[in-house]
């Protein structure tokens, strides 16, 4: 049995849960998501708390199994706390400003690269090097981040560009001679 499937998901005071036909959906102080698990799984609300069961040990209902409880509690995290990314910016003459909802990024092309937020990202500048992106839904937040990195990702020789904050990049030894 999955360790993480057969984990209860809590709700905490403020959320609501609606389940459709396989369709979940989640309503919080902080806005509203929906996510469609696999239609074999059932989900249960009793007493404050939601539990997914699968119908066998198919290896297709063990793989869906702990990703259904995990997406559902990411969804409730998500309209309670919500989620947050932190990127740091590494290079002279690299930084970055933002206007409206576009992210104008310098990083050491012949011309700026924009980035404008998705729906319910909001990007914030600390600074003229750190970059934080928040939402409630955890896979547009971290693909968002994922794409904002790719622009320039860490050099391994100078450590220059884009990097998560907690990221450690591991710099190589350059050319002797």
């Amino acid at each position: 049995m999955s360790r993480i499937g057969r984990m209860p998901v809590e709700i905490p005071a403020g959320v609501e849960i609606t389940i459709e036909k396989g369709l979940i959906k989640v309503k919080g102080p902080k806005g509203e998501l929906e996510q469609a698990i696999h239609p074999d799984l059932t989900v249960e609300i009793e007493d404050g708390v939601l539990k997914v069961a699968r119908p066998s040990d198919a290896k297709e209902h063990r793989a869906q199994h702990g990703l259904a409880r995990k997406l559902i509690s990411n969804m409730v995290v998500g309209v309670t706390e919500g989620f947050k990314k932190e990127l740091s910016i590494v290079g002279v003459g690299y930084r970055a400003s933002k206007t409206d909802n576009k992210l104008n990024l310098v990083l050491g092309f012949s011309h700026p690269v924009e980035r404008v937020d998705p729906d319910g990202i909001t990007t914030t500048v600390e600074g003229n090097n750190r970059i934080i992106i928040e939402g409630i839904d955890r896979q547009k937040v971290g693909q968002h981040a994922a794409n904002i990195r790719a622009i320039r990702p860490p050099d391994a020789y100078k450590g220059k560009g884009v990097r998560y904050s907690d990221e450690v990049v591991k710099l190589k030894v350059g050319k002797t001679g």
